[in-house]
């Protein structure tokens, strides 16, 4: 018997609500899946099945929007794994009421198989992989043969593979894993991340090698005070 994770009520502060869950008929919500198709049809001659969401600094949405998209992948009726890479500030524990003792750090260190360490969320067709102990060494463990391992395991098992990372700008695990990704989506936020830093990010994401598959502008709020979701390139 594998591990069984109990949740611990996290904190309203800390829970994040998933507005494609909560209300899949809103104005945000179709965005997403306007998202969701743009993602598709960026790739026309190549499988989209890995995506890494990734912004150039902290608190601009990259998890919100990798939740979200997680989702309405799932509602497609595409069996998807929701994956928190963000070894320094993991947050997908807290938004799907799941303890965090196992995870992909646990995975990738050999201490409990992958269909152990992934549980189920309310949500048809989507598991999440919380990010596990907090580890000292979190680039590494991105780029280690561990993780090419468990990617090949996961493409057997799941149709869409999603990635939060940490920002961009910030450390390079993001950047390690990129080359590893069909492609990778860049958050915005409105407002708040300057010019400067977006192009920096998306030249990160380049030299690393990774396909830049398009950018979020997340909360722009127009004059009917909805969010405003821009993806292109």
């Amino acid at each position: 018997m594998g591990p069984k994770k109990k949740a611990n009520k996290p904190t309203a502060e800390n829970r994040r609500k998933l507005v494609t869950s909560i209300d899949p008929k809103s104005p945000i919500s179709e965005q997403y899946r306007t998202i969701r198709t743009n993602i598709q049809f960026s790739a026309v001659d190549d499988d989209v099945q890995v995506i890494m969401v990734t912004s150039a600094g902290p608190m601009e949405g990259k998890s919100t929007t990798a939740g979200n998209l997680a989702v309405v992948f799932a509602q497609q009726e595409k069996k998807v794994l929701l994956v928190d890479a963000d070894l320094r500030k993991p947050t997908m524990h807290y938004t799907f009421n799941q303890t965090n003792t196992f995870g992909l750090t646990t995975v990738l260190a050999g201490q409990v198989p992958m269909n152990e360490a992934v549980n189920p969320t309310d949500v048809f067709n989507l598991s999440v992989l919380t990010s596990g102990p907090i580890p000292p060494n979190p680039a590494e463990l991105m780029g280690s043969k561990s993780m090419n391992r468990f990617l090949k395991e996961a493409k057997e098992s799941y149709d869409i593979i999603i990635f939060d990372t940490p920002p961009i700008l910030a450390v390079t695990d993001a950047q390690v894993l990129a080359n590893l990704c069909d492609g990778s989506v860049l958050v915005v936020y409105s407002g708040k991340t300057e010019m400067e830093e977006a192009a920096k990010a998306k030249e990160l994401l380049t030299s690393a090698k990774g396909k830049l598959l398009g950018a979020v502008l997340n909360h722009k709020k127009l004059e009917s005070s909805d969010y405003y979701y821009y993806y292109g390139k």
